[in-house]
């Protein structure tokens, strides 16, 4: 995993964490890997990934079993669904917005492009 400046590594492990969530590679109920297996996978130090992990579970996406590890909660996909949405429209949306207001773009020119965006992911 490659890290970007722009935000806490911890954050950017969240952000993976609820994409695994939400691409359902991770279900509701279901173990999610160690502390420790997921510092070695991103290569990071597991105080980093204790900091993620404790942050998902204030937002109710992950829970603690004591002893036998975290799991996605059984309403996990639509609280990190959520989640995200509204980091989205907090964090990346005004910068959006920002950047169609320089180029003098309108919404509906966005609209060609994110049908050539979906096409893409389709394929």
């Amino acid at each position: 995993m490659e890290f970007a400046n722009k935000q806490a590594i911890y954050l950017q492990i969240a952000d993976y964490i609820c994409d695994r969530i939400l691409k359902q590679d991770w279900q509701e109920g279901k173990k999610i890997p160690s502390i420790r297996d997921t510092a070695v996978r991103v290569e990071v130090n597991p105080n980093t990934v204790l900091r993620t992990y404790m942050f998902l579970q204030e937002q109710g996406i992950i829970y603690n079993k004591r002893g036998i590890g975290y799991f996605v909660s059984e309403d996990g996909h639509r609280k990190t669904l959520a989640f995200k949405k509204q980091n989205f429209v907090k964090e990346e949306l005004p910068k959006v917005f920002h950047t169609m207001n320089v180029l003098d773009m309108q919404p509906k020119d966005l609209e060609y492009y994110f049908r050539n965006f979906e096409k893409q992911e389709n394929n």
